[in-house]
């Protein structure tokens, strides 16, 4: 095998690609940004554009579904309150958005940034059948096809992200779009997250399920963690074993979270067997794809192609298909908008209910 010397000089080369990779990213995005700021265009959506429908609302503002009043083309319409949104943040979406949208998993976008006396927005394509989040069904997920249809497009949305310099830092359903019900055509959404390779990361306050455990770690008083792509593979991870089982592995990549830690332990052991019971409707192929994903060292995770290579093995064990199925016949559709309510608020207590009822102690 390399020598400890050509393994240091391997990944200083890595590290070196990643810096200049993130580098060339910084400075692109700058010049678009600047240039963005100039050509903002002054308009009242609703003298150009007649709202239909709200798509979504959060934190940052609200997506609304909108025509053009005179040629009637349907597109989404991302609105942040100029209150609470500094220009350089809403610039900067809108620029990573526009500069990544030639991808056909990812977003296309109208190439209009506009100001309104209230808002900030930009246009984009409308997703007419909502998000993953809206089709995962509780204790069952998704058919096996269509989590590989989402496998395999998005490992290519985010391999494109990644050799544009850029590491997304936001893989979870509700940022994955429905062009059908069947996942043939699904694209990313929402770059407020996204940031150069090797920008430095200080504190992660809010940790969730897709939250990486090196940056669980983190204090206020660190240095902070240059990030890389290896932070989209384990959200890709956690993504996938929810697509499969419709429940999370975990709560928190946190040591007091104790499926967390049964994780560590058997990943740790390097073993087939005791394999955490809640991974059990899983095939031993899925096992070995996820196991690579989720390696608790970073540079060890991935890289996101080798999940093309599962694409023709089965991701389901035997048992667990049958039992998917069952589940599936079972729950409706207000079932799984419970499972988008429950995975959106993080809530402990209806995921353990959930894990409790999946596998009773005995």
């Amino acid at each position: 095998g390399p020598s400890k010397v050509q393994e240091d000089r391997r990944i200083n080369q890595d590290v070196c690609g990643v810096f200049n990779l993130g580098m060339e990213a910084k400075t692109r995005l700058e010049d678009m940004l600047e240039i963005t700021a100039q050509s903002l265009v002054h308009m009242e959506v609703a003298e150009h554009y007649q709202i239909i429908k709200e798509l979504g609302k959060g934190k940052y503002g609200q997506v609304v579904l909108v025509t053009h009043r005179k040629r009637g083309t349907p597109m989404a319409l991302k609105l942040l309150p100029k209150a609470s949104t500094k220009l350089q943040n809403f610039l900067y979406e809108y620029c990573v958005a526009l500069s990544l949208s030639t991808h056909p998993a990812i977003i296309g976008m109208f190439g209009i940034a506009i100001e309104s006396s209230q808002h900030y927005g930009f246009l984009y394509e409308a997703a007419l059948h909502r998000d993953l989040i809206s089709i995962i069904k509780p204790k069952a997920g998704i058919p096996e096809v269509a989590a590989k249809l989402c496998a395999k497009q998005l490992v290519s949305a985010l391999d494109f992200i990644h050799s544009r310099g850029l590491v997304y830092r936001d893989v979870k359903p509700e940022n994955i779009l429905l062009f059908d019900r069947h996942c043939q055509c699904i694209k990313l959404t929402d770059f407020g997250l996204t940031r150069p390779q090797g920008t430095l990361l200080r504190l992660v306050t809010g940790i969730i399920p897709y939250t990486a455990p090196e940056l669980s770690c983190g204090t206020g008083d660190s240095p902070g963690l240059p990030i890389d792509a290896s932070l989209d593979a384990w959200a890709f991870g956690v993504l996938i074993f929810c697509l499969l089982t419709g429940y999370f592995p975990w709560e928190k990549t946190l040591p007091e979270d104790s499926f967390f830690e049964d994780f560590v332990i058997w990943q740790e052991s390097g073993l087939e067997e005791d394999i955490p019971f809640h991974w059990r409707p899983l095939s031993h192929d899925a096992i070995a794809m996820l196991r690579n994903l989720l390696a608790l060292e970073p540079k060890k995770r991935g890289p996101l192609q080798q999940v093309l290579s599962y694409l023709d093995k089965p991701w389901r064990a035997e048992e667990g298909r049958k039992e998917g199925r069952k589940e599936g016949r079972r729950e409706g559709g207000r079932e799984g908008q419970g499972l988008a309510t429950m995975l959106n608020r993080g809530d402990t207590l209806q995921i353990l209910a959930v894990l409790a009822l999946l596998f009773p102690m005995t």
